[in-house]
């Protein structure tokens, strides 16, 4: 692929957003060498929840997905904000999802493929990585998922 991150971006009609600002005490991303670790990003649209509750009882799996690749995309945004230029990222080296679900919810996996799936559409095989996916009984603010980052950046 040798269209850039930006491009793809645009034909898949995503702009990102303004990064969010941190919600406590924490910082939104850290560069360390050549090592970009991007907080936990939450399903935010200008600043707002879309995707709050748990999967297996108020949400679809569907939901979990559409939250997850949203949560992705503010992942990105924040990488954008801290390299100035998505091309500068080597490549997504880890994702770790959260998925806030019922006790006997199980696909958590399915759940963080939205996010998974969108790296690799935005950044081609730069975008493939390792992962977890996790299910916990509540997350920030009652949101749905939350996913944190790991680039190998220039």
């Amino acid at each position: 692929m040798s269209e850039t991150a930006e491009a793809r971006l645009a034909a898949l009609g995503i702009t990102l957003p303004e990064p969010a600002a941190p919600a406590a005490n924490y910082v939104p991303f850290v560069l360390a060498g050549k090592q970009l670790f991007v907080s936990g990003q939450l399903p935010l649209s200008a600043g707002k929840v879309l995707f709050s509750g748990r999967l297996g009882a108020d949400l679809e799996l569907e939901d979990g997905v559409a939250a997850a690749r949203l949560c992705a995309i503010n992942i990105l945004a924040q990488a954008k904000a801290a390299l100035g230029d998505l091309e500068k990222i080597v490549r997504c080296v880890k994702l770790g999802g959260f998925v806030a679900c019922t006790s006997d919810f199980t696909d958590q996996p399915k759940v963080i493929n939205g996010a998974s799936d969108l790296m690799v559409e935005v950044l081609g095989e730069r975008g493939r990585h390792a992962r977890f996916a996790v299910g916990a009984p509540a997350l920030p603010l009652g949101v749905a998922v939350e996913i944190d980052a790991l680039f190998e950046v220039e």
